[in-house]
């Protein structure tokens, strides 16, 4: 019996080799040229992020943020906007992995379930600063080769390329046919 007789075959693909998941909160302290009297509206813009394989069972995310503050200061008379520039780290760890992999050479996709979002802003005991919480949520894959086992049809994959797909017309469908669908009026 030679290996061709046999029920299944291996196929080498990519596959999933690994996933994880990752939910993480921030804070943040701003400098304002002013001290603040009041916070009038604060946003998270401009995420950047890549990742990539960093161990056997984490993916490394590196990133980074605006932070833009809306405040008002002397005494709620003038208002000004800072921004501030945040980078981060997070480490995803794989909560599921194939350590059957081929090789050591992995693709890493990373998706945001949760965009850098705030909590919530204001100002710090002192006066001088502004805090800001930010939550991020991260899922990620590893996209690595692998092999598949499959079952082989004996009879050679033969099949009937004038299968009944069901597609009939009934009567009903068409009386609903209207024949006149080209206005006579509106010809070119």
């Amino acid at each position: 019996m030679s290996y061709l007789d046999h029920e299944y075959r291996e196929i080498i693909t990519k596959a999933v080799c690994g996933k994880g998941r990752k939910f993480t909160q921030a804070t943040h302290h701003v400098s304002p040229s002013h001290r603040p009297s009041s916070i009038l509206g604060c946003w998270v813009i401009n995420h950047l992020y890549n990742a990539k394989k960093k161990s056997e069972d984490t993916v490394e995310i590196n990133g980074s943020y605006d932070i833009n503050i809306w405040y008002s200061y002397n005494d709620n008379t003038k208002t000004e906007v800072v921004t501030e520039r945040v980078t981060y780290t997070d480490y995803v760890p794989l909560s599921v992995k194939d350590d059957k992999s081929l090789t050591d050479d992995y693709d890493v996709i990373a998706k945001v379930v949760q965009q850098p979002n705030c909590l919530e802003c204001e100002i710090a005991e002192h006066g001088h600063k502004i805090v800001v919480d930010v939550e991020r949520e991260f899922v990620v894959q590893i996209i690595g080769e692998t092999k598949v086992a499959v079952k082989v049809d004996p009879k050679g994959g033969t099949f009937d390329d004038d299968d009944d797909w069901g597609f009939d017309i009934t009567d009903d469908e068409l009386s609903d046919v209207k024949p006149d669908f080209v206005d006579s009026k509106h010809k070119d």
